[in-house]
């Protein structure tokens, strides 16, 4: 059930009749819910006329988008070259390991991670880096994580 159709008909009004809107619509209507659900999808669909293909091409192709909802906390490992070279893959794995997500999953079963992968933290000097919401932790190694992610609940 979709409960925001009277905030999606108002994005839906400012991109109406122009062409090339997908992305930026698609941003303002998962901006309302943090994610796209298919709800949400099928009536913007109904309502645009951008096919449904059209729109999951997009939310696929974009990691930007989200197709599920997403955690309490999001936790953001660096993949950089400064914290690849200094174990962002090690820190990587012993995260997912934590959290016992499988490769096809980003967000814990509870709701209350969601890990996420960046190109670059902007903390160089700090690495390997993950970030907690917007709490920054530097110098992360493996035997460190539990303790990082016990102090969000």
């Amino acid at each position: 059930m979709l409960n925001n159709m009277d905030k999606i008909d108002t994005i839906l009004s400012k991109y109406e009749g122009r062409k090339g809107v997908t992305i930026p619509l698609l941003q303002e209507v998962q901006a309302l819910e943090g994610y796209l659900s298919r709800d949400a999808m099928r009536y913007v669909s109904e309502k645009s006329g951008i096919r449904i293909a059209e729109m999951y091409g997009v939310t696929t192709f974009y990691s930007m988008f989200r197709l599920r909802p997403q955690g309490r906390h999001i936790i953001r490992v660096c993949k950089g070259t400064a914290c690849h070279v200094s174990g962002a893959q090690a820190l990587y794995t012993a995260v997912k390991n934590q959290l016992k997500l499988s490769d096809m999953e980003d967000t814990t079963e509870d709701g209350r991670f969601t890990l996420v992968v960046v190109a670059c933290l902007g903390c160089c000097s700090l690495a390997p880096v993950l970030m907690v919401n917007d709490n920054t932790y530097g110098k992360v190694t493996a035997d460190k994580v539990a303790g990082i992610l016990n102090k969000y609940e």
